[in-house]
């Protein structure tokens, strides 16, 4: 279960400063993409390396510095691309103003080795926000883009926090820009590998495209929890609860073993195997008939996943695109039907939904957030990002790859991070209601033990849940 203790104090070495471009940049305003300007994603991806091996703070400035030649628009600031008038749906469009104003890099100290740290690691809990500095600012907009914290460690060590907005990148974007900033630091004089593409226009909404309801992974409206014929408000219920993370890890065989369970009837990928494991393990949790937020057998439930486009697109995305390329693949079940059926019949919903991602796709999305009143439906739906397979852990700012890499939080939405050293091992992180976390825990690890049993009705594979349950 998640340790309790507490970072010690992190102390400020001096006021954060602005790293600004070392050359000039263009000045101008950046629109961005339907994709990029979802409500669902005004936040900082926050990121957190811990290396056992410092590197001089001027170092990591400089490089930064070089690194936002390129990636100008984070040395920008967000703001609206109304009028100003304050009405219209152009006020609720954002853009970025590139203007060179900086990235905010703050130093500190804190009294804690590597080693200590990494005892501590499998949990974040509150107090890892020490560790970045927080920017007083009345809204979203008033946040920099980039937001940079080096705390210096007693042992030589130092923790490298980033907090990168989420309307300028996606995974596979933040990636590529702590690369580049990382080979700068290296090479100085050196390139970076992967120009950046700027350009949101690729991604404007095309025409003619006709939807007459929102597309799968939206919605505009919210549904009602005391109709039983629908959703529930499952976010709701979580939102309202105590929260504690479960972090559970998953080695090359574990995976082995899931994917094992679909065959010789289903041929699938980790991916595919471990969230529908995680998503199946996260609704059984979830049920208790104790509880006001109880599911009933026929309650709606979705699987919300990220899907990369790039490459799925006609054109294809340019190379080096370091915008929002993503899109929601979205698998629906009724609770009855996920848990009470097998893996392999769980993973064809996978399938099915990533399938479905295309084009057509695409557009319908672009279509569909071009309605500010859509919103991503996390009503009554798990989320799932995948950072295992964005290379974030090969980061490298000239002193060897980090020794442990993952978010500065955890949350309702689950992430599956990369694990040091460890290749193909994919870390599961969620937050979920206290009196829920032992089950999930549960049933994540359970498939471990006990062969896959064929048992008819909601209990599935023989791990105690009944129909009455539901």
């Amino acid at each position: 279960m998640p340790t309790t203790q507490e970072l010690p104090d992190c102390h400020l070495l001096k006021p954060p400063t602005l790293i600004t471009p070392s050359s000039p940049t263009p000045h101008h305003a950046l629109s961005l993409s339907n994709l990029d300007d979802q409500k669902f994603l005004r936040f900082s991806i926050k990121y957190l390396y811990l290396f056992r091996k410092s590197v001089p703070p001027e170092s990591l400035k400089a490089s930064l510095a070089k690194a936002l030649v390129d990636y100008y628009p984070l040395a920008g600031r967000l703001r609206s691309a109304g009028n100003g008038d304050g009405g219209g749906d152009d006020d609720q469009r954002l853009e970025v103003d590139c203007n060179g104003e900086g990235a905010v890099f703050a130093e500190a100290s804190m009294d804690i080795t590597v080693d200590e740290f990494l005892a501590l690691s499998e949990w974040p809990n509150s107090s890892w926000r020490k560790l970045l500095y927080k920017v007083e600012a009345p809204s979203f907009l008033g946040v920099p883009p980039l937001v940079v914290q080096v705390t210096n460690l007693r042992c030589g060590g130092m923790i490298l926090c980033t907090a990168i907005s989420h309307c300028l990148c996606d995974g596979v974007g933040t990636s590529q820009f702590l690369h580049a900033w990382a080979h700068l630091s290296t090479k100085p004089d050196a390139s970076i590998p992967v120009l950046p593409f700027h350009g949101r226009h690729v991604l404007r909404r095309q025409f003619p495209i006709l939807t007459n309801s929102p597309h799968s992974a939206y919605t505009r409206s919210v549904p009602s929890w005391n109709d039983k014929t629908v959703v529930p408000d499952i976010h709701g219920y979580l939102q309202s609860q105590p929260l504690i993370p479960v972090s559970i890890t998953f080695t090359p065989p574990d995976i082995l073993r899931l994917k094992r369970q679909c065959v010789p009837s289903l041929k699938c990928t980790s991916f595919e195997a471990l969230a529908t494991h995680t998503w199946r393990s996260w609704i059984r949790s979830l049920v208790d008939p104790s509880s006001s937020s109880a599911l009933t057998s026929l309650h709606a439930v979705k699987l919300l996943f990220s899907v990369n486009v790039r490459d799925r697109l006609d054109p294809k995305l340019p190379h080096g695109y370091y915008g929002n390329g993503f899109v929601l693949g979205c698998a629906p079940a009724k609770v009855r039907d996920l848990v009470g059926s097998n893996l392999a019949d769980a993973v064809k919903l996978v399938q099915t939904a990533k399938s479905r991602v295309d084009g057509d796709y695409v557009r319908s999305a672009l279509e569909t957030l071009e309605d500010k009143a859509a919103k991503t439906d996390l009503s009554a739906s798990l989320v799932i990002s995948q950072w295992s397979n964005l290379g974030l852990e090969g980061v490298d700012f000239g002193e060897g790859k980090a020794a442990f890499m993952g978010p500065l939080t955890s949350d309702v939405y689950c992430l599956f991070l990369p694990v040091a050293e460890e290749p193909q091992a994919v870390r599961v992180l969620v937050s979920v209601p206290e009196r829920a976390a032992d089950r999930f825990e549960f049933y994540m690890k359970g498939f471990v033990e006990r062969e896959e049993k064929n048992v008819n009705g909601c209990g599935g594979e023989g791990d105690g849940l009944n129909c009455e349950d539901l």
